[in-house]
């Protein structure tokens, strides 16, 4: 245990501006003694300057500036101080006296702070030049509202930068009228080519309870003025892809910063160079040539001129344009054609590229690959229009075609005619006559009337509009078809077709007759059960067989009404009758 009065206290507290200061004070005094008084005060030039004198339960606040912004704790007499400013970062004493054992005190010193406020760093928008002669300023960086007065330092691509004969530092410090800081510096350095991509930005740098702390400004980037060094020239689309018919784009790009003037131009003849500057865009070094074809491909040239130095470079790249020409197809043998015969079609073209060949009927559909197609056995339904379609795989859209007509000759063929036709008296009716050939037929029509033709592909139709009457009935009409190279004929026959109303008489007729049939059958079949006909072996044989007399005539109907009949001849309670029961008018079966 000590020996002595001891008075501890803490050598520093920090405090933000604005908030509350709490300043401990704690004392040992040997036998667990009191202390007589404890005096508060504060160093100001050397001079103590008393806040507060503490005896027993009386506290006494002296009249000072800081009088009523301070405190003391009820049990462990610490000094508080609220609302701390600037001017609060003094030395304050602690100060015990206990009566024998003497007097002790302590001191703490109170540090005031205010965090600054993070760095705003502004870069040079004029853009910068890597030929400068001067130093030239990068950026300015700026943090406002601190205390103490922070520090800044300079950084590029986490780098941070040291003051050398390439980079100049500036650094000012200055002291509002609130009593913070606004600290700011300027960044002044070479830059290369390869700084256009470089981020630069300012750290704040500053102490809190003891420790460096740091902000951060964002990042930013510098505009670099910079010489070309190369050219590329680019053909877009891709050149090996560029066919007849296309728009293509000649795009120049240089690695100078700004874009330098752009020149284009196509070699012709004997070296001259034909200038294009005209139809390009000289800012962007983009050369639009539309709808070429196989005129337009040869050497084009870009020149770019850099308008700072007056340096300039040039590229060359070829333009090639895909083309197919001269495509043809021979016909073998060429002369007419006959049903029977066949024909080899041979297609060809040209192309600086390789071509696949492809034929289609006039429909469109696939039929075969390769130039050449052979036709066998030909027909009238063979004749029809062939196309060859040539085709550059290595080039997509590079396609041509050429149709070619096989034509088959032969004489008319009948391939339909309305024979026999149903008709009535004084009907105006259709006649109809359709036929193949080639060359194309012509018809003739034994009957006077309106004829009408119509032409499908190879077939030829006819149609002859006339009244009938009876020598059409009875003659008919004969179609003939002819061309130079046969002739065919064919007769349409003529049948009277009975009218709808005589027809219905039949047929009422016929209902009649069964009718009367079923009647009569029911009538015997009553006065039979009645016995008003006698029954027996005579009168049976008097029905079955009357006697036969030679100028009657005899028919035997048979039908399928008998077994409808004999249904409507069953009992009433539902069972069906023998046979011979059914069959009326009661046929030798007697009760």
């Amino acid at each position: 245990a000590a020996s002595k009065l001891e008075v501890s206290m803490p050598a520093a507290v920090e405090v933000e501006i604005g908030g509350t200061a709490r300043i401990e004070c704690n004392f040992y005094i040997p036998g667990n003694g009191s202390y007589t008084s404890i005096n508060w005060s504060y160093i100001d030039r050397n001079n103590r300057v008393r806040l507060y004198h503490i005896t027993g339960d009386e506290i006494l606040e002296e009249d000072t500036d800081y009088k009523g912004r301070l405190s003391v704790g009820e049990e462990d007499k610490a000094l508080s101080i609220r609302r701390v400013t600037m001017q609060d970062a003094k030395t304050f004493v602690c100060q015990v006296r206990a009566g024998s054992h003497g007097t002790g005190e302590n001191r703490t010193e109170l540090r005031v702070y205010k965090i600054p406020e993070t760095p705003e760093i502004t870069a040079n928008s004029g853009g910068i030049s890597v030929q400068s002669s001067e130093v030239p300023q990068i950026a300015q960086c700026v943090s406002r509202n601190a205390f103490p007065a922070p520090n800044i330092t300079w950084h590029k691509n986490e780098e941070q930068l040291e003051e050398s004969r390439d980079v100049k530092i500036t650094f000012t410090r200055t002291r509002e009228s609130s009593g913070l800081y606004t600290v700011a510096s300027s960044l002044f350095a070479h830059v290369t080519r390869e700084d256009r991509n470089s981020r630069y930005y300012c750290t704040v740098h500053y102490w809190l309870r003891g420790q460096r702390r740091a902000a951060e400004s964002r990042r930013v980037n510098v505009t670099v003025f910079y010489p070309a060094e190369h050219v590329k020239l680019e053909v877009m689309p891709a050149s090996a892809l560029v066919k007849e018919g296309d728009d293509v784009k000649l795009v120049c790009e240089a690695d100078g910063n700004p874009a330098p003037v752009f020149s284009f131009y196509k070699r012709e003849l004997e070296d001259n160079w034909q200038d294009l500057s005209s139809l390009a865009d000289t800012t962007s070094g983009v050369l639009n040539l539309h709808d070429v074809n196989k005129s337009s491909s040869g050497l084009y040239r870009c020149q770019a001129l850099d308008l700072d130095d007056m340096r300039q470079l040039e590229k060359d790249v070829e333009l090639v344009v895909n083309y197919i020409e001269g495509v043809h197809v021979e016909m073998e043998p060429s002369s007419p054609l006959q049903e029977g015969d066949s024909v080899r079609l041979s297609c060809d073209a040209y192309s600086p590229v390789a071509l696949d060949y492809q034929w289609r009927d006039e429909k469109g559909r696939k039929i075969a690959d390769g130039n050449q197609l052979v036709l066998s056995n030909l027909t009238f339904e063979t004749s029809s229009n062939f196309s060859c379609k040539v085709m550059a795989p290595s080039v997509p859209g590079l396609e041509q075609s050429k149709q070619v007509a096989v034509a088959v000759q032969g004489k008319p063929r009948i391939v339909a005619i309305s024979s026999p036709l149903y008709v009535q008296q004084d009907e105006v009716v259709n006649l109809t006559c359709k036929a193949i050939a080639f060359p194309r037929p012509s018809f003739h029509w034994s009957v006077n009337g309106t004829a009408h033709e119509y032409v499908d592909n190879r077939h030829v139709s006819s149609n002859l509009t006339v009244r009938v009457n009876h020598n059409l009935l009875r003659a008919g009409a004969m179609c003939r078809v002819s061309n130079t190279l046969g002739v065919i004929e064919e007769h349409i026959q003529l049948l009277d077709q009975k009218t709808p109303e005589s027809k219905g008489v039949i047929i009422v007729a016929i209902i009649v007759c069964i009718l009367v049939v079923a009647v009569l059958g029911s009538v015997v079949y009553f006065l039979h059960k009645k016995g008003k006909i006698p029954c027996g072996r005579a009168g049976k044989q008097d029905i079955t067989k009357p006697e036969a007399r030679k100028d009657k005539i005899v028919v035997d109907v048979k039908s399928d009404k008998l077994s409808e009949e004999a249904g409507l001849l069953q009992g009433a309670n539902g069972e069906k009758r023998p046979a011979a029961d059914q069959v009326g008018p009661s046929v030798g079966r007697c009760p």
